[in-house]
């Protein structure tokens, strides 16, 4: 406490030591039990007021979300502690460009609700694999996007946000709160103005930045040195680190991808109570995409020209010594100023919430991952199988997926030149962009088919395996190495291969298609932007049903059939099939386990029963649809100044 905020860090012993005060005092920790109490209570509250017993009321929280808590969740599931470590590192090495990603997502989660939401519930799906079984039929591209997704979770989600918690907190505490996201940010704000007014603000930062150099580093070397256009998000498009076609083009594939297709981010919005709370939680998460920039990017920056000798270390033995990462330390920017700026109490709070933000991405992503396997995959191995079964398996494939992502993090670390978020999207431009083609056409083009769906996609992410495992055999040299990789992965910007990818999946898309026969009218009417107010085709009336959903086949329409009861309700009301029968008394032990699997409500297992769509029509109150639509040009006009401004 003998020093202010804004101070210089004390001196130390060993003036490369990482994070000197990385021990929390008696305060830090008393914020940390009380924030733990205060999470567990929350949870254990909203665990017995909730549904969890059904598949509708575990997978999309019952449908009844408002507008203020589905822009929250979109915002919570998207910045998770790998946003905060990946952005910041990224500012502190390169500057703001690497804002440009956010400023993207800004339009494209307007994108969401207002272009692609209409479609995805006029088609009454809840998962976006059933959408294209719905759309094109057959099964050979929802099985192989459920697999995809999965694979994507596992290399771009899980494992990230585990490292970067690891980074940060050198520990996992598991906790778990959306609205940790506002204490997040009230206080990165109070570290961030802390930051800026040890820099001497932003001009003091401009000045300051560019002088930022570690102390150990060779004069008559380059690596280290802060890059000239720092202070630029559109760079050179031949000899930058993010050249402004690829960020116009390039990066807008992969978004649209991640705000309209992907699993995480639609199933927050198909939980909202009707399409105008959907859009007002998506203009909600459209402005708090702008405080990426100022919360992260430049912290990370500040960072930079407090601590130069660690956050910019140059030399691969120094960078090893002080972050375990030969490739550079770039990635403590965030960490290093919170632990040394903020007092004590404040830090231990802001590792709560950090802890709690890392928790709800996970836990978003843990919960579509889920509903993927569960309702796309496993529904097909055992189409008769009970709800109970469905919950039990969905989390029991989640360990699975932690598993995996932990084995994984060794490949990130060592990737990118040490640049957290540059391997995410990297990564993602190598495999989103085909899957985000095939949506568009299939959204907007009538005449687009499953072969060509099929065959374009099959292509795209072949090409984009190939770059992929380049990628992962030469990697990217350190700043003292010469640079002997091949010319296609030295060369071509993953920005620009990701323009590549997008093209030939839309050339190999579209001449399939018009080669082969077009699509029927139930595989297009209310799965398009243009037949989505058509009306429902009724059903010919088939045998009575039975207690178990039929036999699937083959065919698209039997494969829509089974989508129906993918979001049930169990009645809780239901007679049992034989009324002579006596339920067993369970132990306290298997009573335990169910309770934690959300389904210590029910007596016995239940087949799934039909249901209603979570939101069920397109129908928009006339001033409430023309306030939102007010909203979204002044939400776009805001997006445009800024990146004018900052271009």
């Amino acid at each position: 406490m003998d020093s202010g905020p804004s101070s210089p860090p004390p001196s130390l012993s060993d003036p490369l030591d990482a994070f000197p005060q990385r021990s929390l005092e008696a305060g830090d920790i008393a914020v940390l039990v009380l924030y733990f109490l205060f999470v567990l209570a929350v949870g254990l509250w909203s665990t017995v007021k909730t549904k969890r017993d059904t598949v509708k009321g575990y997978f999309l929280a019952g449908g009844d979300m408002m507008w203020w808590p589905v822009g929250a969740s979109l915002f919570a599931s998207n910045i998770g502690s790998g946003h905060f470590i990946g952005l910041a590192g990224s500012g502190a090495a390169a500057g703001i460009s690497v804002a440009a990603y956010e400023f993207i997502g800004l339009f494209s989660v307007l994108t969401l609700a207002w272009i692609f939401l209409p479609i995805y519930i006029a088609g009454q799906v809840t998962t976006m694999p059933e959408y294209l079984r719905k759309r094109f039929g057959g099964n050979r591209i929802p099985t192989t996007l459920a697999v995809l997704y999965l694979f994507i979770y596992i290399f771009t989600k899980i494992s990230v946000d585990m490292y970067a918690g690891a980074i940060f907190i050198q520990q996992s505490l598991h906790l778990d709160l959306y609205l940790a996201t506002t204490g997040l940010l009230a206080i990165t704000a109070l570290y961030t103005i802390t930051g800026f007014a040890a820099v001497g603000g932003l001009e003091g930062l401009t000045e300051k930045y560019f002088t930022a150099l570690a102390s150990n580093r060779s004069e008559n070397s380059s690596c280290g040195l802060p890059r000239e256009d720092a202070f630029h998000i559109f760079r050179d498009p031949l000899t930058s680190d993010l050249p402004w076609p690829g960020i116009l083009f390039g990066m807008s594939m992969p978004s649209l991808w991640y705000w309209c297709t992907d699993q995480v981010i639609v199933q927050r919005s198909l939980a909202a109570k009707n399409l105008s709370h959907a859009k007002g939680g998506s203009l909600m998460a459209a402005y708090l995409k702008v405080l990426p920039l100022f919360m992260m990017v430049l912290p990370g920056m500040v960072s930079r020209v407090l601590f130069p000798d660690q956050v910019a270390c140059a030399d691969p033995d120094i960078c090893q010594k002080v972050c375990g990462n030969p490739s550079g330390c770039s990635d403590i920017a965030y960490p290093k100023l919170v632990l040394e700026i903020l007092p004590t109490g404040l830090r231990g709070l802001m590792i709560a919430v950090m802890v709690a933000a890392l928790m709800s991405s996970l836990t978003s992503i843990f919960n579509s991952a889920s509903t993927i396997f569960t309702m796309d995959l496993w529904n097909r191995i055992r189409p008769r199988a009970s709800e109970q079964e469905l919950m039990i398996v969905g989390r029991v494939f989640v360990l699975l997926l932690v598993l995996g992502s932990i084995l994984w993090i060794p490949v990130i670390q060592a990737s990118q030149g040490g640049q957290l978020f540059i391997y995410i999207q990297s990564i993602s431009s190598y495999l989103q962009p085909p899957v985000a083609v095939v949506f568009i056409l299939g959204c907007f083009w009538k005449r687009a088919n499953e072969k060509g769906a099929f065959w374009g996609l099959i292509w795209g992410l072949l090409l984009g395996l190939i770059r992929l495992l380049l990628d992962f055999i030469y990697p990217q040299p350190r700043c003292d190495q010469r640079d002997e990789r091949p010319a296609v992965v030295k060369d071509v910007h993953y920005l620009y291969f990701s323009m590549v990818l997008s093209a030939v999946t839309l050339l190999v898309m579209s001449a399939v298609s018009w080669a082969t026969q077009p699509p029927s009218k139930e595989m297009v009417s209310r799965l398009t932007w243009f037949t989505r107010h058509d009306a429902v085709i009724q059903k010919a009336p088939g045998p009575p049903a039975s207690a178990l959903p039929p036999v699937l086949s083959q065919c698209g329409t039997a494969e829509a059939s089974r989508s129906s009861i993918q979001l049930d309700i169990v009645p809780e009301d239901k007679p049992k099939m034989h009324s002579g029968d006596v339920t067993p008394k369970k132990s306290r032990a298997l009573r335990a386990f169910l309770w934690l699997c959300g389904m210590g409500g029910q007596g016995q297992a239940q087949p799934p029963s039909t249901a209603g769509p979570v939101i069920a029509s397109l129908e928009e109150k006339p001033w409430v649809k023309t306030l939102l639509d007010v909203s979204l040009v002044a939400c776009v006009s805001c997006g445009v100044f800024l990146w004018g401004y900052f271009a």
